[in-house]
């Protein structure tokens, strides 16, 4: 009998309430099967607690609990501390933190990767949409301006007939958009309200115009692309929060500007990078970088610049390839940004390339140094077989691999045909040569061909060798067929310069 009890007791024990913290749950091996019994739909974060993302995104993400929870949701938020509970991140593919998943309807074995921004609005949002109908109806006033007061976006299609082609392009729309909230109306309440005389969309923002009214033809494309170019405000902060919506849009042009908040002329500057973003909303996007911020060192750093040089401007395009883009003039004024974003739009510019200085002592060792100003000199040598590490200073991979490499210059050093040499990217640039990731090995082999050829093979002593002593044969593929290798930091996906902002080595803090 005291058995029985004591399993009984056990058994009650183990179905004891989830622990919370500021509303979110706290998930462990022990208790994922049973959270996902009982909250069949949560969002759940697997972290690390050192790593600055998962801080920078901990506030937000509890309020989003917060908010779920008082509307009295059966949408539940819960964490997992990833370097405590390595099986469940094991189980779930976790290569990076934050990974944030979506299990849905109890389903433990394909859940979802979140895709939408930072803050606690995008992730309701989301969530809403990923549970409910992609179009909410309004029938009363205070519906709708509920659904305005809570959102920092959200969208009406008025519609006196919800059966409508218009209506079907429009919810067509809404279901493929995450972060921002749809509603349709045909209440003449609500009509007089906001003053809509006919059938149409309305974006209702806090922020800029307030509102944006949609006067194109009514596609599912064209209300796509209308609510993508207002969503934002013409001129944005990169912050930990908004990197996401920065980087994860259509619009892969943008301009920086960098200058410290505390600039006694600040509001006047920043009034003029404004103005002149109007004349390119869904062509540009206008960011502005608070230059005097410790988090946004690196960001300055891989556009050359220092503290003391801001405020500045800059452009960068994030297509296949990131291309940088400076202004001839330094004045920060609507004029000559609107000059320099027409030139731009026109295809006139010319790309910034960074080079320092060659230094003096660059031969001197075994491993030679290269830079921008001498990079085609002794890479394109015709008599020279040059292998080139390309390196971030604060790359933990780069870092790693110095030793090895140095060793490497060591061993063929007074080779007559055979360099081994290295680059800072971060200072660098090469219009011939596209860095994707730190670090980055490329093998120039010797002849007029200017052939290029990616090292892929591993990093040790005895695998560069035998790269090298095989012609670039073993170990290497022509350059540009071999995937980014997965310890290295990516560059050109959705959080670019997000992940330089504090010391990630990968789209995400590294495992």
């Amino acid at each position: 009998m005291l058995k029985f009890l004591m399993l009984c007791t056990l058994a009650v024990a183990s179905r004891a309430e989830i622990a919370e913290e500021e509303d979110v749950l706290v998930l462990k091996k022990s208790n994922f099967d049973e959270a996902l019994q009982a909250h069949p739909n949560i969002l759940v974060e697997f972290y690390a607690p050192w790593c600055g993302h998962c801080k920078a995104l901990a506030p937000e993400y509890a309020k989003a609990a917060g908010m779920l929870k008082a509307e009295g949701s059966q949408i539940r938020l819960g964490k997992v501390d990833a370097t405590e509970e390595t099986e469940l991140a094991q189980e779930f593919g976790v290569r990076g933190y934050p990974t944030i998943k979506f299990f849905k309807g109890g389903d433990k074995e394909s859940p979802k990767e979140y895709s939408a921004g930072r803050q606690a609005d995008d992730m309701v949002n989301w969530l809403k949409k990923r549970t409910g109908p992609a179009v909410n109806t309004l029938t009363e006033v205070t519906d709708a301006e509920s659904l305005i007061a809570d959102n920092e976006v959200a969208v009406i299609g008025f519609f006196k007939d919800a059966n409508s082609d218009d209506a079907k392009a429009y919810e067509k729309a809404a279901e493929a958009m995450d972060d921002v909230p749809f509603a349709i109306t045909s209440s003449d309440a609500v009509y007089s309200k906001f003053e809509v005389s006919k059938d149409g969309v309305v974006l209702f923002k806090k922020f800029d115009e307030g509102r944006n009214i949609f006067d194109g033809e009514l596609t599912k494309d064209g209300l796509l692309a209308f609510v993508k170019a207002n969503q934002l405000p013409l001129v944005i902060e990169f912050t930990e929060q908004t990197a996401p919506k920065i980087f994860g849009g259509d619009i892969k042009s943008h301009i920086l500007m960098f200058l410290p908040k505390a600039a006694s002329d600040f509001q006047e500057k920043m009034e003029q990078f404004k103005k002149a973003a109007a004349g390119f909303k869904g062509q540009i996007l206008f960011i502005f970088i608070d230059s005097d911020v410790d988090d946004n060192q690196r960001i300055l750093e891989f556009f050359g610049l220092k503290k003391e040089e801001c405020p500045a401007i800059r452009l960068i395009t994030l297509e296949d390839e990131m291309t940088k883009y400076k202004p001839e003039s330094k004045d920060i004024t609507a004029e000559s940004i609107v000059a320099f974003c027409t030139q731009f739009v026109e295809g006139k510019l010319k790309p910034h390339l960074m080079s320092q200085d060659i230094p003096e002592d660059w031969d001197k060792n075994p491993v030679k140094v290269l830079v921008g100003k001498n990079f085609e000199e002794v890479a394109f040598d015709p008599k020279k077989n040059v292998f080139i590490e390309f390196y971030a200073p604060w790359c933990g991979h780069c870092k790693q691999l110095a030793p090895i490499w140095d060793k490497l210059g060591e061993k063929y050093k007074d080779s007559s045909d055979i360099v081994v040499a290295k680059m800072d990217s971060t200072a660098n640039e090469i219009e011939s040569v596209k860095v994707h990731s730190f670090p980055t090995l490329k093998f120039f082999p010797a002849g007029e061909e200017r052939q290029v050829i990616d090292y892929n093979g591993e990093r040790t002593l005895e695998g560069f060798t035998k790269f090298l002593e095989s012609g670039g044969k073993e170990g290497g593929a022509p350059a540009g067929d071999d995937d980014d290798d997965v310890e290295s930091q990516d560059l050109d996906d959705a959080d670019d310069l997000s992940d330089l902002e504090d010391g990630g080595e990968d789209g995400h803090d590294e495992l």
